[in-house]
């Protein structure tokens, strides 16, 4: 059973499918990516608990796979106890699906080197956070995924609006935001990190990616960092997936800045910034990791085969029954592909699709970089 099922569960679905699973995908709305492609549907407020005890207890899932944050996760740990594996574990899925519980645990727990962060559950306690933090300083709703809500302070006169736009774009009950200080970093990368049933933690070659309104635009594989900074990243994800315990893929992210590594977050489950991996960079994309993993099959390594890139394409207006105009342009370049998501409905800044490009290994990644950015934007989504 897949709760959420947006277009990484929907890549998730087609991996497991050929290994010869029967899923189930829930969503909040009717015909979201993954239902496209499953066995069978369920529509609910994943946010009930009632609702999500009663489809558990209809369809008796083996394995259940949350794929987004707003869901009743208290419930996993019950469902454990009934026997049902959940995905990496009931522990993590509670972590990770709130900032405050991952944050307090690399920071406190784990001792990690986070940027410095509070927390505030109304406006006056915000702006008595960020004049604790100081300006500037990012303001993120505990609960909220793809960048929605999240916001940089750059002025007092900015602490309202950041307040009202966290309220606006968190998922779920919880009004406390997560204020951090902002780190000025060179490079931002995400380390997919596979843990398994049976087998030692694996890596994937680190990702880079460039952020706009916290949502990913750009990705690409590998971001070349110093040996000594990989490592570093490699223990502290070790680090903190043993801890949340589990097996699947975790989308680990770190600042690189001048003064070292910092832990940013973690997501446990596919990550967006690893659609690159589709590109034909791993020998196994991270959907097909995520799934043998989830499985208990073999992973024998993870190869670097080809220099990838990924850049999202985006709808500017609110609407039904999208239309994607220049694809066909797009697909002319060698060594370039366009996934389309398959959302039924648009809304601005919502992403639609994204733009894969790789060259072979050695090649410019930069120059791959181009490739992807200049295809996603011969893109137009249009809708009524």
């Amino acid at each position: 059973m897949l709760l959420g099922s947006g277009e990484l569960g929907k890549e998730f679905v087609i991996a497991v499918k050929r290994l010869g699973q029967y899923v189930i995908a829930v969503d909040s709305y009717n015909d979201a990516p993954a239902q496209q492609v499953a066995d069978e549907r369920e529509v609910i407020d994943m946010l009930d608990g009632k609702a999500l005890d009663a489809i558990v207890a209809r369809h008796q899932p083996d394995i259940i796979v949350p794929e987004i944050e707003a869901i009743r996760t208290e419930r996993f740990y019950d469902y454990e106890k009934q026997g049902i594996q959940v995905v990496p574990s009931a522990r993590a899925a509670n972590f990770t699906m709130n900032r405050k519980a991952i944050r307090d645990l690399a920071s406190k727990e784990l001792g990690l080197r986070t940027a410095n962060y509070r927390y505030a559950a109304s406006l006056d306690e915000l702006r008595e956070a960020v004049g604790a933090i100081g300006i500037p300083c990012v303001v993120k709703p505990l609960m909220s995924s793809s960048g929605k809500g999240q916001s940089t302070v750059k002025s007092e006169a900015d602490i309202e609006k950041a307040w009202s736009y966290s309220q606006s774009g968190k998922r779920g009950d919880i009004a406390e935001v997560i204020v951090e200080s902002f780190v000025n970093f060179h490079t931002e990368i995400t380390l997919l990190t596979v843990t398994q049933k049976n087998g030692t933690t694996l890596f994937c070659p680190p990702i880079g990616h460039r952020q706009e309104r916290g949502d990913y635009q750009e990705s690409w594989q590998p971001c070349l960092i110093r040996d000594e900074q990989l490592q570093e990243a490699q223990e502290i994800a070790d680090k903190v997936t043993r801890s949340l315990t589990g097996a699947g893929i975790w989308g680990v992210e770190f600042f690189l800045a001048d003064d070292g590594l910092y832990f940013s977050e973690l997501s446990p489950r596919p990550h967006d910034t690893g659609m690159v991996t589709l590109a034909g960079t791993q020998n196994l994309s991270e959907f097909e990791l995520h799934a043998r993993a989830v499985l208990g099959l073999p992973i024998p390594g993870i190869e670097l085969l080809r220099v990838g890139a990924s850049a999202v394409v985006l709808a500017e207006t609110a609407g039904t029954n999208p239309q994607y105009i220049g694809v066909e342009e797009a697909l002319k370049e060698p060594r370039t592909d366009i996934r389309i998501f398959g959302k039924p409905t648009t809304r601005p800044y919502r992403r639609m699709a994204v733009a894969l490009a790789s060259e072979q290994l050695g090649g410019d990644v930069n120059a791959v970089k181009e490739k992807a950015i200049a295809n996603a934007k011969k893109v137009r989504v249009v809708s009524e």
